[in-house]
């Protein structure tokens, strides 16, 4: 999990007046409008912080962080550094009724995290990851792919929650991403989001199912939402479906790339989502003296080191 480099030049801020720009972007810019949140709502995010536990990140940007994520029910983050450090920090500025929950570290030292509001949410007795037994690798296989499935780099990290009458496993991923133009890396991407949607697929339909509404979230390293991408068919293949996002930008702020999806059934779903889903392009807001004195680079750079090189995804569930 290494750091992206650290920006070489000084920049100072005013933390109220960049949550302020926040608050404003989010409330009045077309397509960016999140709902408040409401008694019989459930606002869900999912959001890669950047090697969260590695990068020097201070206290302001904690709090800018944190006032994002507190405008939330559940969070579910990926990229915490196995170093707690990073998420102890975060949490001294989410509000108090907020507690965390989070997987030991796997491929790249990397956790994943579900930040979750205990007056709101409460959380259930199964928390647990996927791991697809030996005996079933064989049955994650694609049309076309040839090399086998292994196993996944960070296993997916599933939590149970309820909120209202609404009872949702969530299953938190950060898939394999490899090298972009690698073909062997694309197979494996794909093999690890079909294992995911057939493994969310099995469940749903089991005659045990802990719950039937499951939610797959979180950075599936998908370049783009569309029929023609190999790993958008291979989450999409057992049923899942990506619901349509009110933004046109993509989660990625260098590439704008798709990666970071939320995804259910709607034989099971349909009714409790709200259709309400979107990126928070927070970039567009913040530290506009950077933007204007700073190339676009440099100004991608403080970001992606102070706060993240992805943006939020949320969407809304009726409770």
């Amino acid at each position: 999990m290494p750091a992206f480099p650290k920006p070489t030049f000084d920049y100072s801020y005013n933390v109220q007046s960049e949550i302020k720009a926040l608050r404003h972007w989010r409330d009045t810019k077309p397509g960016r409008a999140i709902p408040r949140k409401a008694a019989d709502r459930l606002l869900l995010v999912t959001w890669n912080l950047a090697n969260l536990g590695v990068q020097q990140r201070r206290d302001d940007d904690y709090r800018l962080i944190a006032e994002m994520l507190s405008w939330f029910d559940i969070a579910a983050l990926q990229e915490v550094n196995e170093n707690l450090a990073g998420l102890r920090n975060l949490m001294k500025f989410m509000p108090t009724r907020f507690s965390a929950l989070f997987s030991d570290s796997a491929g790249n030292n990397e956790r994943m995290v579900y930040l979750y509001d205990r007056k709101k949410v409460k959380l259930l007795e199964l928390v647990g990851e996927i791991a697809v037994p030996p005996s079933a690798h064989q049955d994650i296989k694609l049309p076309g792919i040839t090399q086998p499935f292994t196993g996944f780099d960070r296993n997916p990290y599933l939590a149970a929650f309820k909120a209202g009458s609404f009872t949702v496993l969530l299953v938190n991923v950060h898939l394999y991403f490899g090298k972009e133009s690698e073909a062997a890396s694309i197979e494996r991407r794909c093999l690890e989001t079909y294992a995911v949607a057939r493994w969310a697929d099995l469940n749903v339909k089991s005659k045990h199912a802990y719950a039937t509404d499951i939610i797959a979230l979180g950075d599936f390293n998908l370049p783009k939402a569309d029929p023609a991408d190999p790993v958008y068919r291979a989450l999409t293949r057992r049923g899942l479906q990506l619901p349509p996002h009110s933004t046109e930008v993509g989660s990625a702020i260098a590439s704008d790339s798709h990666y970071d999806q939320v995804a259910f059934f709607p034989s099971q779903t349909k009714q409790e989502f709200t259709g309400q889903c979107g990126v928070f392009d927070f970039d567009g807001a913040v530290f506009k003296t950077l933007w204007e004195t700073r190339t676009p680079a440099q100004f991608r750079a403080y970001v992606r080191y102070y706060l993240s090189d992805h943006r939020p995804l949320w969407a809304e569930f009726r409770i």
